[in-house]
């Protein structure tokens, strides 16, 4: 049987994760660890999971919360945003992604009255 994707890709959503990392634009920023959360949008074909059912088939999500993490708890970095992309060229580099949005978010270590600083990013296998 032939199914036809019509208009998007297929998605694998990852939510939610939580890491401690050092990152900021401030000094005290990278002493002390704080909390992170990324949400994974992972974009790649998953018919051939979906007629299978084996994981060979698929994106391994565990692998890519790995990279998630490995950059979070990684080196320390100035911005949200170059987080964002060592991670989405991290999760580019597994077999079947296509493309991945990527949101990282902090609270911020000031006194802002606001719930979370956050970037998104989207990016597609060259």
């Amino acid at each position: 049987m032939y199914f036809q994707t019509i208009g998007d890709m297929d998605r694998i959503e990852l939510r939610g994760m939580s890491f401690q990392g050092r990152h900021g634009a401030r000094p005290a920023e990278h002493e002390h660890a704080q909390e992170f959360k990324v949400d994974l949008d992972i974009e790649a074909d998953l018919r051939p999971a979906g007629e299978s059912d084996d994981l060979a088939d698929t994106v391994d999500y565990t692998k890519a919360r790995a990279a998630a993490r490995e950059v979070i708890e990684g080196t320390s970095m100035n911005l949200l945003e170059g987080l964002a992309a060592a991670i989405a060229e991290r999760v580019l580099s597994l077999p079947r992604v296509e493309a991945v949005s990527v949101r990282v978010a902090k609270r911020p270590a000031s006194m802002q009255p606001i719930e979370a600083a956050a970037v998104r990013i989207r990016r597609t296998r060259a």
